[in-house]
């Protein structure tokens, strides 16, 4: 079993658009926070929700760099099955460095909404205005994309 990089963007995308969940980790004077969120991928910007207060609003005011990761597949593989080392979950992951930007404008709030609700409904949703208004919208700007695959089986190149 191997590790294999993943360098095509429309599958580290599906990887991403796969995930129900992703961890989004700050910090803030050398105190590190992750959360599970859900999100939107809409090209190289991960979009966020939240409240406007709180540890994670004020954290990511205070520094924006964030790392985000996303995990899928979670089968056992082994080499050998009476070897603990040769253990392995068959998986990919993703993993995203970047920079937060808060979205204020009405319009781009709401098209957010519509993006964040597609990952998890094929439904078109409407937004009241107070709802809008108070949500907090985060965009996440891509500096930096990896992902991998685990327990990938061995190609004839590499035997």
């Amino acid at each position: 079993m191997r590790t294999r990089i993943i360098d095509q963007r429309e599958e580290i995308h599906a990887i991403i658009r796969s995930c129900r969940t992703c961890f989004v980790s700050m910090s803030m004077h050398d105190h590190p926070y992750v959360l599970p969120m859900n999100f939107a991928l809409d090209e190289d910007v991960i979009i966020l929700h939240s409240a406007q207060t709180g540890r994670m609003w004020e954290t990511l005011q205070h520094n924006p760099r964030v790392c985000i990761s996303w995990m899928s597949g979670e089968d056992m593989a082994w080499q050998d099955i009476q070897v603990g080392c040769s253990y392995r979950v068959k998986s990919k992951s993703v993993l995203v460095e970047g920079v937060v930007e808060f979205i204020d404008e009405y319009s781009e709030k709401e098209r957010c909404l519509q993006l964040l609700m597609a990952q998890y409904s094929t439904r078109q949703f409407r937004f009241n205005a107070p709802a809008v208004k108070n949500v907090g919208i985060i965009k996440v700007h891509i500096e930096k994309l990896t992902a991998k695959e685990f327990g990938a089986k061995a190609s004839r190149e590499n035997r």
